[in-house]
């Protein structure tokens, strides 16, 4: 790792297997990127379907977390130097081999990845989303505790499906009854925020602008157009945020050179 930062990046990969095909794509990204550790979402993929330089890059440590139901969510952590320690899951029985949260320690810093449900109003994919929510809130106040109390910070970074503010989203007045905008998904957020006490990052650096957004539809002129959401964050304990140095969405150059529908979000801190 550097010797006087600590860069995390994190994205979606919407499928890693053809995020991994792609040229430009994933594997040529990796090869490129300054991250230390680098948070992965939406793999959907088991090792034994990943070609070599994907499940054992050189110069990486890699932890693929895929979800019990095939071809469904999964989560990665991958790192210059092979963390301390890893747990997957946060302790709720439903969710543990969901493929949707895994934990890394290196030294004093605790890196999540976090894929947390999409949903679709009136449907139980909302309502999954709702219990997930409801489990993991108390475990962040929690986890917060633990890694101060050992002098520690966590960095949970990931795709939360939630754009929290108005600047979060472009069309967001045509979104208010839509998930990842509804108002009891961002009150939520808000309560990660106030009530547990963690910093979203980006939106620290940058509090008045819009965006910047790191998911873009596939559909019509989106990303041409920057027709975006905000909902992949880095949301940090206070002592962790508050050596930020940078932060980032690495916006393709072209629709043409995306191999996401998200954009890694990339953050620099002091170490």
């Amino acid at each position: 790792m550097n010797q006087s930062s600590f860069v995390v990046s994190s994205v979606n990969v919407n499928g890693l297997r053809a995020a991994a095909k792609k040229e430009p794509g994933f594997v040529s990204w990796l090869a490129a990127t300054e991250a230390d550790v680098v948070c992965l979402q939406e793999t959907r993929a088991e090792p034994d379907q990943l070609p070599a330089q994907v499940v054992a890059p050189q110069g990486w440590h890699v932890v693929l977390c895929p979800a019990a139901a095939k071809g469904r969510a999964g989560v990665a952590v991958y790192s210059r130097v092979e963390p301390d320690e890893v747990r997957i899951g946060f302790g709720e029985a439903e969710f543990e081999d969901s493929g949707r949260y895994v934990e890394a320690d290196f030294g004093a810093v605790t890196v999540a990845s976090l894929y947390l449900p999409s949903g679709e109003v009136g449907t139980p994919r909302q309502e999954e989303k709702e219990r997930f929510m409801e489990a993991f809130l108390p475990y962040l106040v929690k986890r917060r505790s633990q890694v101060e109390s050992q002098g520690r910070d966590l960095l949970v970074c990931g795709d939360w499906n939630i754009a929290h503010k108005e600047a979060d989203l472009k069309n967001w007045r045509g979104n208010q009854k839509n998930s990842g905008f509804l108002p009891e998904e961002r009150a939520w957020l808000s309560r990660v925020f106030e009530e547990a006490g963690y910093v979203d990052v980006v939106r620290s650096l940058y509090p008045e602008q819009e965006g910047p957004y790191s998911w873009w539809s596939y559909r019509g002129r989106a990303f041409d157009n920057d027709t975006g959401w905000r909902i992949d964050y880095q949301v940090a304990t206070p002592g962790l945020a508050g050596r930020v140095v940078s932060g980032r969405v690495e916006r393709y150059p072209s629709r043409e050179e995306r191999w996401s529908d998200h954009a890694p979000v990339t953050v620099e801190f002091e170490k």
